[in-house]
């Protein structure tokens, strides 16, 4: 089934918009009055808006569709962001549980997106390399969500660098964009095989 074209415009543009938003948000410091589990809800919110929009979008999923897997695997590259986590745990911002773990998954699944797309010729022939990395990818950030979730009902204050900028576009905009792109690859995988 080859996926009809369809124009990136109206879906750069909203997310734009969705990213211009989640700034404003964590700017305003409405987001750190939020205590558990609201975080945890605008998060899988979000997520299931955007696997719920392509379920139900035909355009929206035609431009899904229409993306190469070179795509959506290089938007994972944006999870070198664990580098920061390891950053502020050294500070002594983050707990060890949620900084460590959830750091080092990241960089390694961003290695590995950077391995695919600069070296894995003909990376949409490759569904097996692609299934495996987005496996991964897809347990490593839900790990990294239920660690942070757990570490927040213990302690709130502990995750709060979560809810401040830079990182409030992590639950706002960045974390359920990649949990979208890992259903949304499992998806295409599947369709394709069949």
């Amino acid at each position: 089934m080859t996926p009809a074209r369809v124009s990136s415009r109206p879906y750069l543009l909203t997310l734009i918009v969705w990213l211009v938003a989640a700034l404003a948000l964590g700017a305003s410091g409405r987001l750190q009055e939020l205590r558990p589990p609201v975080p945890q809800l605008v998060l899988v919110g979000l997520a299931a808006a955007v696997i719920l929009g392509a379920v139900v979008g035909g355009n929206f999923r035609s431009w899904l569709f229409g993306l190469g897997y070179r795509q959506l695997v290089a938007f994972h590259l944006l999870r070198f962001v664990g580098a920061y986590f390891l950053v502020l745990y050294a500070r002594g911002e983050l707990p060890f549980a949620f900084a460590v773990p959830g750091g080092w998954g990241d960089i390694a699944v961003a290695v590995w997106a950077l391995v695919l797309v600069l070296l894995v010729p003909r990376l949409e022939a490759r569904t097996g390399v692609v299934a495996a990395w987005n496996a991964a990818g897809l347990l490593d950030i839900l790990f990294t969500v239920a660690t942070a979730s757990r570490l927040a009902y213990a302690n709130p204050d502990s995750m709060s660098p979560l809810l401040r900028l830079p990182l409030s576009l992590l639950p706002t905009f960045l974390v359920p964009l990649i949990i979208a792109t890992h259903v949304i690859v499992f998806w295409r995988l599947w369709v394709e095989r069949f």
